[in-house]
């Protein structure tokens, strides 16, 4: 059971981004000797987490204090958690991968997903903290009627959840089998366990302080190989293009884009996907009701903006270091990298610190696959019990009724995500990536930016325009060329491209306008006149909840 088998976990979040964009073959394990320095630090680190969890149950009383830490995270604590939360290891592995195979080409998904950032900090976080409670639902129902609302955000989000999930799952067991030689079955249940563990007794605040240390564990060993590659190449950018170039039979291709997204139709979808889908995911938006009033929000984007940034000018330093440094035979299979070019960065380490310092990424790495899953699992399980339970079954529901309907949507989430793993295990699970973001942009977003920001938007608007959104969301994607072409077979795609985005997220944003502004019910004059008490309480926070005392 070594961290070796662990780190496949990292595929868990390598195969969202790399997979899906690349192509990459991850179905060949690689048998690999036992690397006990990793596994030390694996142990380490699962007890350290145990712990955490410990510590944060004895804290844990109420439903605020399990969905939201009480509210008494600070800005900087939660822009770490944040960044914690979206640096996976598909940014780490996938886009360094991506890079060490396309060169500049590899730094689409990073900018695509760093763009997401500002829409969030200067056009909703404030906003969210003031209106929302526990989950972004409770913003995109604030002056609406809140069954319809309700179930269709929590349709959207345990959607994104759930599809989010399996990639994590499935990548996951590829990488520990790929690298540590653990059978895939076993490192999707050891995963799974250990997520409804986190999440069901030490809730929001264990999860936080998870995603902190792995955030800070993920920027010291990525910025500890980015100064050892530019340390190896003398400080100097211009030696290090011209070594990778040197490696590539003086290809120069790799200096320049164009080579991976070349149809502007493709590019710009996928743009729009990224950008408004990463605004879209509800473990990230619900993050934002952890911190005590509307300052410390907008705090906590602006340094998980800055965390995030950083680290992907670190992950473009690691991708030309790989094409520059690991060219020795014994991480070579022909003119391949052994394991795919997923494993630029592992093979990195190990040519800059040896067994050691790849057993302590490898041990990040499982740290990355492990704080990405349980705030998806937290998300999934908040928008079942405070969603549906508390607003839609019982509305006379306690806090201990929710919370124990919590507890047990962790465990069926968790069952469900070692279920889908181990079902998906032979896939190209690509395409849920794809759908997860497609979703999150076509549903989620749209209908939360409309209901914070225009006065005319009403609950039919909302409700067509959303479902629309997603349904639309769901059918391209099956009918786009990963799924329709690739893993169906069924010939030329009906719809030509990976990612619809572009025109889904069209399709909702023009039913929630139309359906709205058609709309003469009396519910519709209530949706109006309820805009102004919501607009001033997004601005001011009068009425917001405050911070838990202890």
């Amino acid at each position: 059971m070594g961290i070796h088998k662990l780190l496949a976990l990292l595929v868990l979040v390598v195969m969202p981004v790399s997979v899906y964009a690349a192509g990459i073959d991850v179905s060949a394990p690689v048998e690999k000797e036992t690397n006990w320095s990793a596994i030390s630090m694996f142990i380490v680190f699962v007890g350290a987490t145990l712990y955490i969890t410990y510590w944060a149950a004895q804290r844990t009383k109420s439903a605020k204090d399990f969905y939201a830490a009480g509210g008494g995270i600070t800005g900087l604590q939660n822009g770490l958690a944040i960044a914690g939360d979206y640096m996976s290891a598909a940014s780490f592995l996938g886009i360094t991968g991506m890079v060490y195979l396309k060169g500049y080409d590899g730094l689409i998904f990073a900018i695509g997903f760093l763009v997401g950032w500002p829409i969030i900090l200067f056009l909703m976080s404030e906003r969210l903290r003031n209106l929302g409670k526990f989950t972004f639902a409770d913003v995109a129902a604030y002056r609406f009627q809140q069954t319809p609302i309700r179930v269709l955000a929590a349709f959207g989000g345990i959607a994104v959840v759930i599809l989010y999930l399996i990639a994590q799952m499935v990548g996951a067991g590829k990488l520990i089998e790929l690298l540590f030689g653990l059978d895939f079955n076993y490192a999707v249940v050891m995963v799974g366990v250990l997520i409804i563990a986190y999440v069901s007794f030490g809730g929001m605040l264990a999860t936080t302080w998870v995603q902190i240390i792995k955030a800070v564990l993920l920027l010291s060993g990525a910025t500890f190989i980015a100064v050892a590659v530019m340390y190896n190449m003398g400080f100097s950018f211009e030696t290090l293009f011209k070594t990778a170039v040197e490696n590539r039979d003086g290809n120069m291709d790799i200096l320049f884009s164009g080579g991976f997204v070349s149809d502007p139709i493709n590019a710009i979808s996928l743009g729009i996907a990224l950008m408004f889908g990463t605004a879209g995911l509800p473990h990230i938006l619900m993050r934002f009701f952890t911190v005590p009033d509307a300052k410390e929000a907008r705090k906590s984007v602006f340094y998980a903006t800055g965390f995030i940034g950083y680290f992907y000018i670190l992950a473009f330093i690691i991708g030309f270091g790989a094409i520059a440094m690991v060219v020795a035979s014994e991480y070579m299979d022909g003119s391949k990298l052994i394991g795919g070019n997923n494993m630029a960065a592992i093979h990195l380490s190990h040519v800059i610190g040896g067994d050691f310092f790849l057993g302590f990424i490898s041990a990040v790495a499982f740290a990355t696959i492990l704080a990405v899953v349980s705030g998806l699992t937290l998300a999934g399980a908040s928008a079942i019990s405070h969603d549906i339970y508390a607003n839609v079954i019982n509305k006379n529901a306690t806090e201990e009724q929710e919370t124990k309907v919590a507890k047990g949507a962790t465990f069926v989430i968790g069952a469900l995500a070692i279920i889908f793993g181990i079902g998906f295990k032979d896939q190209n699970i690509a395409f849920v990536v794809a759908l997860a973001f497609t979703i999150a942009a076509s549903a989620n977003f749209p209908v939360l930016i409309m209901s914070m920001f225009w006065s005319k938007m009403t609950t039919r608007g909302a409700v067509i325009g959303g479902w629309l959104g997603l349904i639309s969301a769901v059918v391209m994607v099956i009918l786009g060329p990963v799924v329709w072409t690739q893993i169906l077979g069924m010939g030329e795609a009906i719809v030509p491209y990976k990612f619809p985005a572009l025109f889904t997220v069209i399709i909702a944003f023009v039913s929630i306008w139309f359906f709205s502004i058609t709309d003469k019910s009396v519910r519709a004059k209530e949706d109006l006149d309820g805009f102004e008490a919501q607009f001033v309480r997004s601005q001011t926070g009068i009425g917001a909840e405050g911070a838990s005392n202890h």
